[in-house]
């Protein structure tokens, strides 16, 4: 089946499982809604899973790995090499993600979709569309991000998380953004992993011209992922994708992944019932992403590292949520008249 198709069998959230899970969290001992964002959460999943019996047991963080030819234009302090040397340290569980992953008993899948002159390494799967992003074909990345999240939930995952790691990506996840939103580079664009003023001149500059030279459809995200975006964020939109299509819940991490959630959201407005954010990226750009996503970050601790830190880092709330939510702690247990809205 092709993504295409697979758009078409997206399903929107079941709406008697969201009423059930609103119903449990209005029972509980507690004032109602004040969990905020983490009771939204839990009723989300609820919706998308088709049952109010949220379990979270089982994590997986898909990071995918690839390279950008626009660092050539200095818009990152780094280059290429950078990518190969975390993509490694993603493999063999010594980048900052793993450390703190393990904390959360969450598994750590790094991919490689298109890592510049890499030649593999122990602990990384092998899905290369090709030898990093320049003039690049979209669909075999989106397919890829798809059968990653098909293959996440054969293998037992309850939810998934987005990571990337591929230099010069901020720079093309604000020029997608500016498309898509109709804003200027230099309202969304940030200084990545560390840009003087002269650099982050540069970027917004390179921005701007890619837009110009390529002149992208701001109706058709694929058009825009095509000219503007890259191989990372596109595996990324067929992640969201994928989760969406097989029902299992997607934890987005920053910037990169929220503007890719919003090319699949673009692609099919069915996709947003499966999307939840980790965090608010230090990045400017991120605001306005997830207020056109619809979505509130869980975090905002100017957060702006990638790998999916900002995903993982989410985790333990949701897990504390649940403690609540599962708990036999409700207002008939205690004797106490249940609040309703006034």
């Amino acid at each position: 089946m092709t993504w295409k198709e697979i758009l078409e069998k997206i399903q929107a959230g079941e709406e008697t499982a969201r009423a059930q899970a609103l119903r449990r969290w209005d029972s509980l001992a507690k004032p109602l809604g004040s969990l905020g964002i983490l009771e939204e959460a839990i009723v989300r999943i609820a919706a998308l899973t088709g049952t109010a019996e949220v379990c979270l047991k089982n994590r997986a963080l898909v990071v995918l790995c690839a390279d950008n030819g626009v660092v050539s234009r200095g818009v990152s302090q780094s280059d290429a090499s950078v990518t190969r040397a975390v993509t490694a340290a993603l493999g063999n569980q010594s980048s900052t993600v793993n450390y703190m992953a393990q904390k959360v008993n969450c598994q750590v899948v790094p991919v490689d979709l298109g890592v510049l002159d890499f030649l593999g390494a122990p602990g990384v799967k092998n899905c290369r569309v090709r030898n990093g992003t320049g003039d690049i074909s979209q669909g075999p990345a989106i397919e890829t991000g798809i059968s990653l999240a098909q293959e996440a939930k054969e293998t037992g995952a309850s939810i998934l998380l987005t990571g990337e790691m591929g230099i010069g990506n901020t720079t093309t996840s604000c020029a997608v953004a500016s498309v898509l939103l109709g804003r200027d580079p230099g309202q969304l664009a940030g200084r990545g992993s560390g840009l003087s003023e002269e650099g982050f001149r540069r970027k917004v500059q390179a921005i701007r011209q890619a837009i110009c030279r390529n002149a992208p459809d701001p109706g058709d995200p694929i058009s825009v992922l095509q000219t503007v975006g890259g191989l990372d964020l596109a595996g990324l939109c067929g992640l969201c994708l994928g989760g969406a299509y097989v029902r299992l819940p997607v934890l987005l991490d920053g910037l990169i992944a929220d503007v890719a959630a919003l090319c699949a959201v673009r692609l099919c407005p069915r996709a947003a019932d499966a999307l939840l954010a980790g965090h608010v990226s230090a990045e400017p750009g991120a605001q306005w992403v997830l207020q056109a996503l619809g979505l509130r970050g869980m975090i905002q601790a100017e957060m702006r590292l990638g790998e999916g830190t900002g995903a993982v880092a989410a985790l333990p709330l949701l897990d504390l949520a649940l403690a609540v939510y599962q708990s036999g702690h409700t207002f008939a247990q205690l004797g106490i008249e249940a609040y309703t809205p006034q």
